[in-house]
């Protein structure tokens, strides 16, 4: 359990996918504008990294490693995560019809998402188990939720702020968002 404990901590904090290892910026600079949009996002990633990290272990333990067919595991995880942002972008568009028209083109790009694919990976180098991949997925996808949801708040207050005009728009959201890095970098040798 404990070992459970810490690599969900590890992978939301110190080995943040976003801030550490700079996956998944496309959503993290584009939807994080307002925090409702960016709470959205977050939580359809977690849903999505989760059931795929589930998906994509079962899979990978009971079809591919078995019949060696290894080669495949990237088409394989390709088409889990299309598969599933399909499920939750129909999900959005029917329950919650407001946030799917706030999150736009990026809803879709959680399928492309390196964020995603990159757990599913991970979880296939590290050898997780089931549960372990789960966990891991959950932890990566809260960390990204973090990430987005800071982010937007500050982007949120700076809109009152007097920002030089050379740095207005995105050129201070990346000058936040590596501030962020450094400051998520702290939390590296605690685990």
């Amino acid at each position: 359990m404990k070992e459970l404990l810490l690599i969900a901590i590890g992978s939301a904090v110190v080995n943040n996918v976003i801030l550490s290892q700079f996956l998944g910026l496309c959503p993290f600079l584009g939807v994080s504008k307002k925090v409702e949009t960016a709470a959205g996002m977050g939580a359809a990633v977690i849903f999505v990294i989760t059931v795929a990290s589930l998906v994509t272990a079962i899979l990978n333990n009971l079809i591919l490693l078995p019949l060696n067919l290894t080669y495949l595991q990237t088409i394989v995880f390709i088409l889990v995560i299309a598969g599933l942002v399909q499920f939750v972008e129909m999900f959005l568009k029917k329950a919650m019809p407001a946030l799917y028209e706030s999150l736009g083109v990026f809803l879709p790009l959680i399928t492309t998402n390196c964020a995603v694919l990159g757990v599913a990976l991970t979880n296939v180098q590290k050898s997780y188990d089931l549960l372990t991949s789960v966990v891991n997925g959950v932890g990566t996808a809260v960390g990204f939720t973090i990430a987005i949801v800071i982010l937007a708040g500050i982007r949120e207050q700076m809109e009152y702020n007097d920002v030089p005009e050379s740095f207005q728009g995105m050129p201070i959201v990346l000058v936040t968002s590596g501030l962020m890095a450094i400051a998520f970098f702290g939390f590296s040798g605690v685990i």
